[in-house]
């Protein structure tokens, strides 16, 4: 790598050079935090060694306190240097469709929603809601989120699938047990130096009323906007702003993006059988299940990680089952699974 990177003739070369300063950034990086981390556990040890000697029960305590919060660390670092992905550092799109089922899954598609904003809150990703179609009744039938900060999409990739739900129905005054269904998918938001043709002939674009939150301007004026890329059925649309420019720059943004995507699973000879424009967001095709009743316990069906804190989990405690997927993803690969 230190080679590469003195080597006078990188610089002929813009796309490879900016990979290799890309990896010499992502290695320093990480041993830059490994480093801090080894030295903070060093100086934890001691303290805990002294503290058993003077019998410091107070300073004791505090040290295991914050030899807790190292672990935490340690986890999120070793789950970061998984990513092996060309756009793991990258931000992301966040979709989320309720699947049939009308206003059950409608619920359920807000009770996801709800899931990854309080994940993406105890991460310190920004991010904000570009699109968001409501339920009839309660709940929505989908919404998109636009995810920023370092290694969003990393850390994302592995929820693309149908997660699905089994409860006591609260919209059914029998109050019998029902199954509902939704689809997450995630896909990277592409560096602007990434060229994707896009013709202007190959589009359809609409128009029409936001119909989310937004005060009085959103039900007066036709800002939001709809892009159908005609050659692969791919839809996207934006109404988060009262610039409908604005919003048309945002959809065409998503829209490279899937298709960016949708070219790199070719190259890879990948059929994504989890992107929800394709798969049937029912029976057969869920990633994990969430089960509240008769008993409670969510169960990832790739891994078969599973726990029965399903309140945590709601809440947006799903660090694990990322690392698990995760794991699974590079056995083979110079890991072993744990």
């Amino acid at each position: 790598m230190l080679k590469e990177v003195e080597n006078p003739n990188l610089w002929n070369d813009q796309n490879k050079a900016r990979l290799v300063l890309k990896e010499k950034n992502y290695l320093e990086n990480n041993i830059g935090k490994i480093e801090s981390i080894t030295k903070e556990l060093q100086t934890y040890l001691e303290m805990i060694e002294l503290s058993e000697k003077e019998q410091d029960k107070e300073v004791y305590s505090e040290v295991l306190l914050q030899l807790k919060k190292l672990e935490q660390l340690v986890k999120k670092q070793e789950v970061e240097c998984l990513f092996s992905g060309e756009l793991d550092e990258n931000g992301c799109f966040l979709e989320i469709h309720s699947g049939a089922g009308g206003t059950e899954s409608d619920d359920w598609a807000s009770i996801l929603m709800r899931m990854y904003m309080r994940w993406l809150e105890r991460h310190n990703f920004s991010y904000e809601i570009i699109d968001n179609l409501l339920g009839d009744e309660a709940g929505i039938k989908s919404v998109t989120f636009k995810v920023q900060g370092h290694n969003a999409f990393g850390w994302l990739k592995t929820e693309r699938g149908v997660h699905r739900l089994v409860r006591v129905s609260p919209f059914n005054s029998a109050g019998k047990r029902h199954t509902s269904f939704a689809s997450v998918w995630v896909y990277p938001k592409i560096d602007t130096n990434i060229s994707i043709e896009v013709k202007e002939s190959d589009l359809r674009i609409d128009t029409y009323r936001s119909s989310g939150a937004g005060g009085q301007h959103v039900n007066t004026t036709d800002s939001a906007v709809r892009i159908t890329h005609l050659p692969t059925k791919i839809v996207v649309q934006c109404q988060n702003d009262r610039s409908q420019h604005r919003n048309k720059e945002e959809c065409m943004s998503m829209l490279r993006s899937k298709l960016y995507e949708m070219e790199i699973k070719k190259m890879e000879d990948k059929d994504d059988q989890k992107n929800s424009e394709k798969t049937d967001i029912g029976w057969g095709n869920q990633i994990r299940s969430y089960v509240l009743h008769p008993y409670k316990m969510v169960k990832d069906v790739r891994t078969q990680w599973q726990t029965s804190n399903t309140s945590a989990v709601l809440d947006g405690d799903i660090d694990e089952f990322i690392h698990k997927a995760l794991m699974q993803s590079v056995v083979g690969k110079g890991l072993k699974a744990q």
